[in-house]
């Protein structure tokens, strides 16, 4: 896999001759013509490769490719005199002549030449070798086609093309360019960037990826590195919470606690009894909670803070659960073991109730285009209905009665539900599929994050799990350090690409982990009874809520020692 280098400092290689190679392939300004053959020119190690010499203080880094990829990086952002100098001072090249030679001819068009050259560079491995050799006669078969030249594309294709056994499937398509070579200009091909014949910058950008980087450093690599270490520094940040462009280069990246949302600054007390669920909605800009009470409130955000919208009633039974549609025009609310209503969001109007005769709802949730609901039933079933009322699909199996969540993924493929006691399932709605996640202690409820890619489960030992479900079923974390010994307690994904996790606990605590490390951040006193549920805004990283048996909602932000904190009642 090994590449080839040069004992010449940059101003003693050939020059070559497009500008276009200088911006996308960085190689060194040379000033002297190429002559010769490609086959003349065989490979040699880089003077400095292999050894022992290395820069930073861990001397985990090797100086060659430190000088290498800078010189990449000075070309990529358009400085070529000072890529040159590079090369010329510290006397190692970014690429060797005869890499050079090869980028040349694919710029030049010179594609018969560059296989040749191709050969000729040192690689070890076939595969890559005959991949590299596919892509640069597939763009010979094209310029041909370009050129109405149908009988030397046929050549290509028969005697260059197909012997090389890579793509079956590829040839075949390529074959059905000779019947019609305007189709070419009108398909589009997974290889292929453009409708017409890829640019030969472009081929040269496709071949790049195909070659073992010490050949050819891939584009950006720099850039690559710097962004990986600045995310690493994020993401073992204990309390990071806000926008990526306040990070710097300056200086190793370190948030202050003051960026989770741990001032309380309004107190709603508008429900008369428990409250146990509330959710904000997708864009942040509205609140609804649920109680013991019967009743459901929309409350609304704005930078004022938090003011009372609509008091929802009609529910007969206390309501467990609420779930916003997809565009946050409607809500739905589910009592327990009753039925699910469905409400305008800005008239507060009833607009349709949901109920099985003999039979009472336990969950409810939205298809993601909003022309479904869900619901959770009693029987141990999952209804799915239209809009209307009408029942259109039922699925039935060994399901509690006693839990109330359903998820339904944003795709809309997959019912998120419980299964058993210690068990939830994960049904694909196309492939009749269903996939369980199996626990040893009693399920009590569970969350999906937004990605769909995690769920969080609520354990009756006081723990949380964090399962990633995209894929193979694998438990990821576990969060301890709640209270629960009697109620249903939930927990959520919250703040900044939600890298945290939220809990309520029965000592009237909200508790906050962070997702990535296990950690807790933070134990917000302030309830005076069991935290029954909280809700991070989706919009805002700032705004958390948490409902509690003592009748009222918190809404948590950042410490201001200018703000005042709000009662609502």
């Amino acid at each position: 896999m090994g590449g080839v280098g040069d004992d010449e400092p940059a101003s003693k290689r050939k020059k070559l001759s497009s500008e276009e190679l200088s911006h996308l392939s960085n190689s060194s300004t040379l000033k002297e013509p190429i002559v010769g053959s490609s086959r003349d020119l065989m490979a040699r190690p880089l003077q400095s490769e292999g050894g022992e010499e290395v820069v930073g203080s861990k001397g985990v880094i090797k100086k060659v490719e430190f000088v290498r990829i800078i010189e990449k990086a000075l070309y990529s952002l358009g400085y070529i005199k000072s890529g040159a100098h590079l090369e010329e001072e510290s006397g190692i090249a970014l690429h060797s002549s005869i890499v050079n030679v090869f980028m040349q001819q694919i710029l030049e068009g010179d594609l018969d030449e560059s296989v040749v050259t191709l050969h000729n560079i040192g690689l070890t491995d076939e595969m890559a070798i005959k991949s590299a050799c596919f892509l640069i006669l597939e763009q010979k078969f094209f310029e041909f086609l370009d050129e109405e030249k149908v009988m030397d594309a046929l050549n290509t294709l028969r005697t260059e093309i197909s012997p090389l056994c890579i793509s079956h499937s590829r040839v075949r398509e390529l074959s059905l360019f000779l019947v019609s070579p305007s189709h070419c200009f009108s398909v589009q091909s997974p290889k292929q960037a453009t409708s017409r014949p890829r640019s030969r910058s472009k081929l040269l950008e496709e071949l790049q990826k195909l070659l073992p980087p010490t050949v050819m450093i891939p584009e950006r690599r720099l850039e690559h590195l710097v962004e990986q270490a600045l995310v690493l520094q994020r993401d073992a940040c204990m309390f990071h919470n806000s926008s990526d462009k306040e990070m710097s280069l300056y200086a190793d990246h370190q948030c202050a606690r003051d960026q989770i949302p741990s001032s309380a600054l309004q107190i709603l007390q508008a429900h008369t009894d428990e409250v146990w669920f509330l959710q904000f909605s997708h864009n942040g800009k509205y609140l609804a909670s649920s109680s013991n009470d019967c009743s459901a409130i929309i409350w609304e955000v704005d930078a004022n803070g938090v003011s009372l919208k609509h008091k929802l009633s009609g529910h007969l039974k206390p309501i467990s659960s609420v779930s916003w549609g997809p565009d946050d025009h409607q809500l739905l609310t589910c009592g327990v073991e009753e039925v699910v209503r469905r409400w305008d969001v800005s008239s507060g109007e009833c607009l349709h109730v949901y109920e099985k005769a003999g039979l009472g709802m336990v969950s409810c949730g939205w298809s993601p285009d909003g022309k479904w609901i869900f619901s959770g039933v009693n029987d141990r079933s999952i209804s799915m209905w239209e809009l209307d009322g009408k029942e259109v699909e039922c699925w039935k199996g060994h399901r509690t009665l006693k839990i109330f969540d359903l998820e339904i993924t944003s795709d809309g493929k997959q019912i998120v539900s419980i299964y058993s006691e210690t068990a939830i399932s994960l049904l694909d709605r196309e492939a009749k599929v269903e996939r369980f996640i199996e626990e040893d202690q009693t399920i009590t409820s569970f969350s999906l994050s937004r990605d769909n890619r995690f769920l969080l489960v609520n354990l009756l030992n006081q723990e949380i799990h964090l399962w990633d479900i995209e894929g193979d079923l694998k438990l990821v974390s576990k969060y301890k350090g709640h209270k629960r010994t009697r109620f249903i307690i939930r927990s959520c994904f919250g703040g900044l690409e939600q890298a945290f996790i939220a809990s309520g606990s029965e000592d009237s605590l909200v508790y906050i982990w962070h997702r990535g490390t296990g950690e807790l951040v933070e134990a917000l006193p302030g309830h005076s009874g069991a935290v029954n549920c909280v809700s991070w805004n989706p919009a805002n990283p700032h705004m958390l809520a948490s409902a509690s048996d003592d009748r009222t909602i918190w809404v948590w932000g950042l410490n201001n020692l200018s703000a005042k904190r709000k009662d609502t009642h």
